[in-house]
């Protein structure tokens, strides 16, 4: 029999061990890991059906409910990102022709009509401009003009730098029969989020914000009122990856004997179990006023610097998202190219309405950095080489508030 041979070589590249350099990420995520995060990660491999592995599992969802502040049993940590997790609250949520009212103030209100359309759902947008909220009284006639089945809001809006008040909000999606769905991507472990006292039916988040994990795996919390929803469904649920039927018995809500559904993203459920150990060990209201005080010292230090902040109103600013108007002739790319070629140090463009307009920095568990600033430009000017200067206050902005400079920061990734 002749042999078979290889037709296709690798790449030379493959060969040799990946290296990675160090950067300070202060990008929308992923985010600088704490150091027994990146060691959880090195734990050997288990097994999704080994015993030790569930007791990981147990673990995670008792750190999960205390992340949410809820008693909710369907609290899981679930295998896909923070678009994953909202596809999987509305494919379990809505069926073909429910309606779905999205309060959309923001990229995350566009992507979240998308999906609920996908889905089958009757959609209706109440519009905000980028960096606006919604008052109490708006979202109430829009419950009684369109009778939804689910509201949307997400609390932090990373395109906008906006946080969305959420009390009282509950009460109302309630007392029209509507659930109240929330994205907390970007919020949750950063600022109060009490998911039970305010009457969230539905919250999801994600391991590579404000946990500090690496991305792929969402926090993920479903009330009573939305698991009546899903049991009273006439239709099945358009996804198996996604099917919460399913997802109960992998964890074993309510003592349901454990079955297998997927392989778990394992060293990731490490790294969250770890960071919720973290978490735990600091105290939500310690991890809500660090995020606050950092964000208090970031945005006193841009105004300082003459630079307005996009959110004039500091209650409804999002600690983990600073958005700032630059000078005029400023091209975020340049800023963007700078800070990198010159200090390792990430950040990104806008996204959505600040899309051409932004660029995002960030922080991860490190007590010696701000949490997070983007830098808008207004008029999208081509930024000229003797105006790149604008960017080095912002860097030399981070040595008096912390203490060190970008590179020293970067010395813990190494």
């Amino acid at each position: 029999m002749e042999s078979v041979r290889e037709e296709h070589k690798p790449p030379s590249s493959i060969t040799r061990p990946l290296k990675v350099p160090a950067k300070l990420l202060m990008g929308p995520g992923p985010t600088n890991a704490h150091p027994r995060v990146r060691k959880a990660c090195s734990q050997p491999l288990l097994s999704t059906i080994h015993p030790e592995f569930h007791a990981i599992m147990d673990e995670i969802q008792g750190g999960l409910k205390y992340l949410f502040q809820t008693s909710n049993p369907l609290t899981f940590l679930l295998d896909g990102g923070g678009h994953a997790a909202m596809e999987a609250s509305f494919v379990n949520m809505v069926e073909p022709g429910d309606r779905v009212l999205v309060l959309e103030n923001g990229v995350w209100g566009q992507r979240a009509r998308e999906v609920a359309e996908k889905c089958g759902g009757v959609v209706t947008s109440l519009m905000r401009p980028i960096g606006e909220v919604f008052t109490v009284e708006e979202i109430e006639l829009g419950l009684k003009t369109h009778s939804p089945c689910v509201l949307f809001l997400c609390h932090g809006e990373t395109s906008s730098g906006v946080l969305h008040p959420l009390e009282g909000i509950g009460d109302l999606c309630h007392k029209h029969g509507c659930l109240f769905m929330v994205d907390a991507v970007a919020s949750l472990g950063a600022v109060p989020f009490l998911m039970d006292k305010w009457g969230i039916d539905i919250a999801y988040s994600g391991s590579h914000k404000v946990l500090s994990c690496p991305p792929g795996v969402s926090p993920i919390s479903f009330g009573p009122r939305a698991r009546a929803k899903l049991a009273s469904r006439k239709t099945k649920v358009a996804s198996f990856y996604f099917d919460l039927n399913w997802l109960m018995k992998c964890w074993a809500v309510d003592g349901a004997t454990r079955i297998y559904h997927h392989t778990a993203s394992v060293t990731t459920f490490y790294a969250v179990r770890e960071s919720l150990s973290l978490l735990a060990q600091q105290g939500l209201e310690a991890s809500w006023s660090k995020h606050r005080r950092n964000a208090e010292l970031l945005w006193e230090g841009l105004e300082r610097l003459g630079l307005e902040l996009l959110v004039e109103d500091k209650a409804l600013r999002l600690p983990t998202v600073t958005t700032v108007l630059v000078p005029h002739g400023v091209d975020w790319k340049e800023v963007v190219t700078h800070l990198m070629g010159t200090y390792s140090v990430e950040i990104a463009g806008g996204l959505g309405p600040s899309a051409g307009k932004a660029v995002a920095t960030g922080r991860g568990h490190s007590d010696r950095a701000p949490c997070l600033v983007a830098v808008m430009d207004k008029d999208e000017r081509v930024l000229l080489r003797k105006t790149i200067k604008v960017d080095k206050p912002i860097v030399s902005y981070l040595t008096p508030l912390t203490g060190i400079g970008p590179r020293d920061l970067l010395a813990s990734e190494r």
